[in-house]
């Protein structure tokens, strides 16, 4: 699915000056490549891959047996946002066994947006560990897929055991209007620890 954002052109204005990497992480399946690809302005770049059954003892696909595909190395997508500043997207793939890209991929970003989808919060923890071991501040999405419970956002802040301080949200990844304000959130976190900062 291409981006309804993505332009004719993908080549940046000649007024950018400044270019800000923010990461989209979650678990398997959560909405990643989705996510990027909504807000994109350009087509994004995508590394799926067709599943295979070298992979089916690995990958958990309780609630999903429609996926067929999986990032394997990133996703990437660019919005740019004034006629002098642009945000890159760097989605990164949610199996265990990738997560050893994520220390470039890490590189260079202000934070991360954390994905999750409340049928399988627990596939969550690992992920929130990897962020906090990377030293980057985050903002927690819920992701609301049809089939997947709602609850109240204090018992998902419980559930994740988030911080007080961490900005929590609902969207759905394949929304723009919704998408954004998720990414919104969490740049308003970004700024509001960069005004703290001493």
């Amino acid at each position: 699915m291409d981006s309804a954002l993505a332009s004719e052109t993908p080549y940046l204005r000649d007024s950018v000056r400044t270019a800000v990497k923010i990461l989209v992480v979650g678990h398997f399946a959560v909405g990643k490549t989705t996510f990027v690809g909504t807000l994109s302005e350009i087509r994004p770049l995508r590394t799926e891959e067709r599943m295979t059954q070298a992979g089916a003892m690995v990958d958990d696909l309780a609630g999903i047996r429609d996926k067929t595909t999986t990032t394997v190395a990133m996703d990437f997508g660019r919005l740019t946002l004034s006629d002098d500043l642009v945000l890159y997207l760097f989605g990164a793939p949610g199996q265990q066994r990738f997560t050893r890209l994520w220390d470039d991929l890490a590189r260079g970003a202000l934070g991360a947006l954390i994905l999750v989808d409340t049928a399988r919060l627990k596939q969550s923890f690992e992920i929130m560990d990897i962020v906090e071991r990377q030293g980057l501040p985050y903002a927690v999405a819920v992701n609301h897929f049809d089939e997947s419970p709602r609850f109240p956002e204090s018992e998902v802040r419980e559930a994740l055991d988030l911080a007080g301080t961490t900005p929590l949200v609902t969207c759905d990844a394949r929304d723009g209007r919704s998408s954004t304000e998720a990414l919104i959130t969490l740049v308003d976190h970004l700024l509001t620890l960069d005004t703290e900062t001493p």
